[in-house]
């Protein structure tokens, strides 16, 4: 007994050793980050800033993959599929990580085959309008969908997404109807939205922060409490009488089911640190996006 004792000790203590040196070992080469969505969108410009700064805690490159289609159920799938070691890394949101779970049949599980590594931002969602939409007001934007029922065109990030069921959940509130038009991506959406290819879209802040401020389109609402920081001269969806419809999407970072804790803590205090950087905030705070510092992975007793 004595002997198996010294024996499980040694193995333990080895075991150990080895699990403290792989932790150090990581990462030992570049870091892939899936964005489920093009370039040029809020997800991917997420992105692209933590990695700029998470490359310099890590001591590797962290690069940015654009894997798109199917409302990010392409991109995420990817990661869901990849080796457990830490190299490829899921940006994701509200869509992609709870709602599609709930519209898709997927081939993974938003939940069970996935570690959460880090809550990153939040961005609330607005309603926003090609410049030349006629109505100047909330109120005078609701009439005119109700005198038009069916007219108006939607843009939506997917048949299924986050856009799509704020915007039928807003129809219902509202009595109005619209005709919705799927995207792979809120880039192309916008694209089409400047163009006056569509009148309008449900759409995260940092989508269309550029454009409305250029006065490229005009936003009716934005879907939160309060006034959003970006965009301070935007009425709250409680200020224009539909109190309660709030919306946002935040992103979060999630690594492949079964990816050791020692890797998912590592990048967890690479994001914090990113987070923690006054110019990682000021650039994101300039994209729309809001932030807080990630508390502790540890839970309460």
């Amino acid at each position: 007994m004595h002997r198996t004792k010294l024996a499980a000790i040694a193995v333990a203590v080895l075991m150990a050793g080895i699990a403290a040196a792989a932790a150090e070992d990581y990462p030992a080469r570049p870091i892939s980050v899936i964005v489920p969505f093009p370039a040029g969108g809020p997800t991917d410009a997420l992105a692209r800033v933590l990695a700029e700064r998470m490359k310099t805690s890590l001591g590797q490159s962290v690069v940015v993959e654009n894997v798109t289609g199917a409302a990010g159920t392409i991109g995420v799938g990817r990661v869901a599929r990849a080796a457990p070691d830490g190299y490829t890394v899921s940006i994701g949101h509200w869509q992609t990580h709870v709602i599609n779970g709930a519209t898709y049949t997927l081939p993974y599980d938003v939940v069970k085959d996935f570690e959460p590594v880090s809550l990153v931002a939040d961005n609330a969602i607005w309603i926003v309008a090609k410049a030349a939409f006629p109505p100047n007001n909330f109120a005078q934007f609701i009439a005119w969908l109700k005198d038009n029922p069916g007219k108006v065109t939607v843009g939506i990030g997917g048949v299924g997404g986050g856009a799509d069921v704020v915007g039928t959940y807003f129809q219902k509130s509202t009595g109005t109807r619209f005709q919705f038009v799927p995207y792979r991506g809120a880039a192309p959406m916008i694209q089409d939205l400047v163009a006056g290819q569509i009148d309008l879209t449900f759409t995260q802040v940092a989508s269309a922060l550029a454009q409305v401020r250029g006065g490229q389109l005009k936003a009716y609402a934005v879907m939160a409490k309060q006034r959003w920081a970006a965009t301070p001269d935007t009425p709250t969806i409680d200020e224009v009488g539909l109190g309660g419809l709030y919306a946002s999407f935040w992103h979060g970072l999630w690594l492949p089911k079964g990816t050791p804790k020692y890797v998912i803590a590592k990048l967890h205090a690479a994001v914090v640190e990113a987070l923690a950087d006054t110019s990682v905030r000021l650039r994101l705070g300039d994209l729309g996006q809001e932030t807080g510092r990630p508390r502790s992975r540890r839970r309460k007793p």
